[in-house]
C-alpha cells in the first residue's frame, strides 16, 4: 500500500490540476476599445489554445459608456498557430431587447506571431472594427452589480 505525506499530496493534486483553472483573462479590443469610442471583449478565464485547438470563450463585453453584455463562445487558433478567430454571441435585454442577442467574428494574430497572414485583426460582427489584443486592466475587469 502506498502511504503519501500530506505536503506531497496537495503538491501532486496541484500539478495534476486542469491548467484552465490558472488561466488569466483574455481581452480584445474592437474599434478603439471600451473608454475610446469601442468595445472591448473579456473572457474571463480564457486561454489562447494552442495550435489547431478550440477553447469555450465565455465572460462579458463593454461597450458605449455603460453597457455590459453577457457574452459566450469559442476561441479557436489555425493549425499553424498564426490566426486566432473568435466567434461570441452577446445578449443585454436593456440594450437590445429581450430575446435579442448579437454576433461577432473576430480574427486577430496572438502576441508574439510573426508574419500574420491577415494583415490586422478584425470584427466581422456587431461591433465592427479593427481588433486588437489588449492588457485586461483592472478596470476592464470590474462587473459593476448594476449596469445597462
Amino acid at each position: 500500500m502506498f502511504r503519501f505525506k500530506r505536503t506531497h499530496l496537495f503538491l501532486l493534486l496541484a500539478l495534476i490540476a486542469p491548467v484552465s483553472s490558472f488561466a488569466a483573462s483574455f481581452c480584445i479590443a474592437v474599434g478603439g476599445g471600451f473608454g475610446s469610442g469601442g468595445t472591448t471583449f473579456i473572457g474571463t478565464g480564457f486561454a489562447v489554445p494552442a495550435a489547431g485547438n478550440c477553447t469555450p470563450w465565455s465572460g462579458f463585453t463593454k461597450t458605449a459608456s455603460t453597457v455590459i453584455l453577457t457574452t459566450n463562445g469559442t476561441g479557436c487558433r489555425s493549425s499553424d498557430g498564426k490566426v486566432l478567430t473568435v466567434s461570441v454571441s452577446s445578449a443585454d435585454p436593456s440594450f437590445f431587447g429581450a430575446g435579442q442577442a448579437v454576433f461577432d467574428y473576430i480574427r486577430l494574430c496572438p502576441a508574439g506571431v510573426t508574419g500574420c497572414p491577415i494583415g490586422g485583426g478584425t470584427d466581422f460582427g456587431t461591433f465592427t472594427g479593427a481588433a486588437a489584443p489588449v492588457t485586461c486592466t483592472t478596470s476592464l475587469l470590474q462587473l459593476p452589480a448594476i449596469h445597462d
